[in-house]
């Protein structure tokens, strides 16, 4: 499957977005209908019986802190769309088989999304700010989690963090900007035990924006795979293999970034990357060493030169059709 531009047409798994409706008024508009082609998903969430979220499950919209908490709390699989701006604190319970998907502006501010242990999750085309944990953690073994589409920015801690032996993960066309601590793979040198052999996660074609360090910050995961991504402007440094894990930084495109990729960092002790095919542009030549195991998935990357034009124009919330 191409990783290029994602084309939501009608191909597959066809959602008629007018379910229930919670903390809505009855006369509120229906939400209009979201062709969503699951075949545009690339990378390590396809992997394990692939990752489809709610599927074909009715569809709520949410427009309050409470609603919104009670839908992604529930046992059973939904689609939950999101309207307008949801202000909300700590972090929101997400159980299996949920596509969580915003309306055009949607937002969520002061909060975020745990994942905790569950499983088949898609977040799309959300705006997060403000969060005063994660954006989005996920965790304890959680695997088949989609992260497509969404803007991070001014939060406390991670944007998109994953640790305690979660696996099979793709993060792709999502945008962070005016934050600090970006993505966190593995959350502690002495977690080896639960971490080995999993962690294993795809990013790609996400737009680092002068956000400052962790995109992503690598422990044990063997193969983790970083390409097509664009990297502006990042003061702290780009990728970091550390712990023994295996990451393979392949065409992206890096653009004022000192220290585009390294071995090691902090306590932490070296892991293995392999770089190939990047675009360095006023850029160090960043540190490489040891193999990584091979992708298992297929997949075409774009050329490191039209990286920059094609994330862009493209990542982040907003820029699908909902």
């Amino acid at each position: 499957m191409s990783g290029r531009i994602p084309r939501f047409a009608a191909t597959a798994l066809p959602l008629v977005l007018a379910g229930t409706v919670l903390g809505v008024t009855p006369n509120a508009s229906a939400a209009p209908v979201q062709t969503f082609a699951i075949t545009d998903l690339v990378g390590w969430a396809t992997q394990n019986g692939g990752t489809t979220g709610g599927g074909s499950a009715g569809t709520t919209t949410v427009t309050s802190a409470s609603a919104l908490t009670s839908a992604l709390g529930s046992s059973s699989a939904a689609v939950i769309r999101v309207s307008g701006t949801i202000n909300c604190s700590g972090m929101l319970r997400v159980r299996s088989n949920k596509t969580i998907i915003g309306n055009a502006g949607a937002a969520i501010v002061g909060c975020g999304f745990n994942i905790n242990g569950d499983r088949n999750v898609i977040i799309r085309n959300l705006s997060f700010r403000n969060w005063n944990d994660d954006a989005i953690n996920v965790q304890e073994s959680a695997t088949n989690i989609w992260v497509d589409h969404n803007s991070f920015s001014n939060g406390n801690d991670g944007a998109v963090d994953i640790k305690r032996g979660s696996d099979f993960i793709t993060v792709s066309w999502n945008r962070v900007f005016n934050h600090d601590k970006s993505m966190l793979l593995g959350h502690s040198d002495s977690n080896a035990s639960q971490d080995t052999g999993h962690l294993r996660v795809t990013y790609h074609h996400n737009w680092f924006d002068a956000s400052t360090q962790r995109h992503p910050r690598v422990r044990f995961g063997n193969p983790v795979h970083v390409y097509n991504n664009y990297y502006y402007n990042n003061s702290g440094y780009g990728v970091a293999s550390t712990e023994g894990a295996g990451v393979l930084v392949e065409a992206n495109s890096f653009e004022n970034v000192e220290d585009p990729f390294h071995l090691g960092e902090g306590s932490s002790d070296e892991g293995s990357l392999v770089a190939r095919n990047n675009l360095l542009v006023n850029s160090g030549s960043g540190q490489t060493g040891g193999s990584v195991r091979a992708i298992p998935y297929a997949y075409t990357a774009d050329a490191p030169a039209n990286v920059k034009s094609i994330v862009t124009a493209n990542a982040g919330a907003g820029r699908i059709s909902v």
